[in-house]
Formats: C-alpha cells, structure tokens, sequence
C-alpha cells in the first residue's frame, strides 16, 4: 500500500470504534496495521448488526456494517492473549513495530506482559497508546464507559438537541459515535507526533488518552462561553450560539440549512429576500447585533422562507454566495455531484462479499496518493502470512 506511512507499521491491539478508528486511519495513510483479535468471537463490532454486508447471492455474510466501517486497510490475525504463546507472538511483533494502540480495562495488558514498560523493554523505541474511557488515574480509572454515557457525562448533551419549550425539546445525543471518533482522531494525531519526535530524538513513547478528556477538549466554543461569560451554554436546536443567521428554515417544499456567516453574507441574503433594509437595521447591521436580537430577527426570516421553493431559494442563495443547503439523507448524501467528483465512495474486492462499498480518507496528497486496496479483513484472514512474516509458528 503507498501513503506518506508505507514505512510504519502499527500493532492494533484495540476493538470497537475509538481505537480501530485510529488505526483505520493510519492504515489509509498507508501504514501496515496488524489487527489482533480474539480467536472465534474477533472484534465485538463484528456481530453489531444487522445489517451486515450481502454476497454476491443476495445472503448476509458475518460482516457487519458497523465492523466495516472502522477496519479498512488492516491484516487480521487470531491470538489468544490469555496464553503465554498468544502473548509471545505480541512481543515478537512489537518488537518489529513502531506503534501499538490498545483499549483494554486499565492494568489488563499489564497482567499480561503486554504493557507498555514490558513492551518498551524488548523494543525501546514503541510508541504506546493507551484509550480507556477516564484514563490511567484518577478516581474513574477502573469504570468501563462508551460514547453514549461519555456524551452524557461529558456535556456535549446538554447543548444538543431543541431548546425547551419547542416540540421534541430535550438532550440529544448525536447521530454517529462522534466522542469515539473523536478519541480515534486525537490517538492517530498523538502517535504520529510522537513519531515525529522520535525521529529527532530516537526515543519512543507512551500516550494515554481519556475519552471524557476528549469530550471535554472539544466543547470547544461551548466551553469557552462558559468560561468567559460565566452562562452556562443550553441547548438550542439547529441555532449557533454565537452566529447569526444559522439556523434551519421550513420552505414550501422542504427544509433548508442556512449559514450565514458574516455582515456581507447577511446582506445579500437581505437584499434576496427583498429587505434589503435588514442590513442597515442598527439590530441586524453586525453579527453580535443579530445574535442579541435574534428572537426579532427569528420570525422575520422564517415567514420569508415558509412561502418560498427551497429549490429556487437555495439556487438564488448560492449564487450570491450565501451559504446554504437541503438536508440530506445519507443516500442523499452519496449522490451529490461534488462527493462523487471527489470519489469519497469506493468498492473493494471482498472475499466473501465480492464487494464492499467503503467511505475512504478525505485527505488527498500531491506527493503521496493513497490507495485503498485492502477490505476490512474477515476473522484471522491473515494470521498465516503475518506469522511467516515473522518467523513464527503457532501451536
């Protein structure tokens, strides 16, 4: 596989999301990524459907969608970490591997000979990542979590979802597992760093990566609105707290996303909407006005909108460079011109699916295209060839 990572190879020692996302994207970066998993059973998110990826006959496989969507590019291998030969091969392979990413229960890997002090003594210069739910201290350390509580626990539900008062108000977690992804982010950030030092010192490195501590991370403007107002930030449906107009507007035909995003914006989008007006309105002339003024400027574009075609509104809109959108469905989504022009959507070759639809990496480099070659792997589908690799046998 080519990708500015074709010399780096990665020990996935993790299952799930937040760790095989990480390795996901080290493995489109064209890193070698050697997933371990439980002889039998794999990764828990193989039997996380349905749905589940169709042969050629039209019959399920054993692939889960949701196993899909997280272990492209990678090799799969079967250990039994409980065993001492199991645990050996790991050594064996650690020792020829530059990152290890693992998500087990704190002090797990340590009982067996598989943390980091154990697997920096046979290869000093590993780059170690542990990802646990509160990390390896404090009071927390030892509880399980998963995105949904972590969401909850970690604020990101409290400013998500409609604002009391409106129809199906109330905390609302978001639509994909975005605190795993986000953890899977920040460990491929965090190792290939680490890897950058490396470079310049020789010395490897241990990471150890919370989930709450991400969730907390990117509260972002949420938080610091907090922190600088004293407000505690709510809830407030599809409304930016501190730009405006974003928000989304019933048309006539449909729902509309519109994002304005500075003064010209807003006054292009008053002159379409026949009040040019608005724009030198001292409530509405600049950003801060319109978000204290909000609740006047609110109904006044909403009864614009209500009577207009989304279509044709959307097309005056864009032209004028305001930026706007319908909301898409996820089939919606993949048919838009521009993500097919960018060729996000791709199909492997599948050894038992024939073929498997993938959303690739969105990062393209001049120098160092990336290939996506590799499906994610069935069930120890290369625990023969890794272990010739390495000169190993299993028993």
């Amino acid at each position: 596989m080519a990708g500015p990572l074709s010399h780096v190879r990665v020990l996935d020692l993790s299952r799930i999301m937040a760790g095989p996302w990480a390795g996901q994207v080290l493995a489109d970066l064209g890193a070698d990524v050697i997933k371990v998993e439980r002889p039998g059973v794999g990764d828990d998110t193989r039997s996380w459907g349905p749905p589940f990826l169709s042969d050629p006959s039209g019959k399920p496989t054993k692939e889960a969608g949701y196993y899909l969507s997280v272990n492209r590019g990678k090799r799969s291998i079967t250990l039994d970490l409980d065993k001492p030969e199991g645990q050996k091969i790991v050594r064996a392979i650690a020792e020829r591997s530059d990152i290890v990413l693992e998500n087990f229960k704190v002090g797990t890997l340590k009982r067996f000979g598989l943390d980091y002090e154990s697997l920096k003594a046979v290869n000093p210069k590993i780059i170690y990542c542990s990802i646990t739910g509160f990390g390896q201290t404090g009071p927390k350390r030892d509880a399980a979590a998963y995105d949904f509580m972590i969401q909850a626990m970690g604020g990101l539900m409290s400013v998500t979802g409609e604002r009391d008062g409106m129809p199906g108000a109330g905390p609302q977690k978001v639509g994909v597992p975005i605190v795993d992804l986000m953890t899977g982010m920040y460990a491929a950030v965090g190792v290939l760093a680490a890897l950058a030092r490396r470079n310049e010192t020789g010395q490897g490195d241990y990471i150890d990566l919370a989930m709450l501590d991400v969730q907390s991370a990117f509260l972002a403007n949420q938080a610091m609105n907090w922190l600088v107002s004293g407000n505690t930030p709510k809830r407030g449906g599809n409304r930016h707290p501190n730009i405006q107009p974003q928000d989304v507007f019933p048309c006539a035909d449909g729902f509309m996303a519109l994002a304005v995003g500075n003064d010209g914006q807003f006054a292009k989008l008053a002159e379409i909407l026949g009040h040019a007006e608005w724009s030198r309105d001292e409530r509405f002339a600049t950003n801060p006005a319109r978000v204290r003024n909000h609740g006047v400027l609110d109904p006044l574009l909403r009864a614009e909108f209500a009577g207009r075609s989304r279509v044709e509104l959307a097309a005056a809109l864009e032209a004028a460079g305001v930026p706007c959108s319908p909301i898409n469905t996820v089939p919606e989504v993949f048919a838009e011109p521009q993500l097919q022009h960018r060729k996000m959507l791709r199909e492997l070759p599948h050894p038992t699916g024939g073929r498997v639809p993938q959303v690739v990496s969105p990062l393209n480099f001049a120098n160092a295209q990336l290939s996506f070659d590799l499906a994610p792997p069935l069930l120890g589908q290369h625990t023969d060839e890794v272990l010739r690799e390495f000169g190993l046998e299993k028993s």
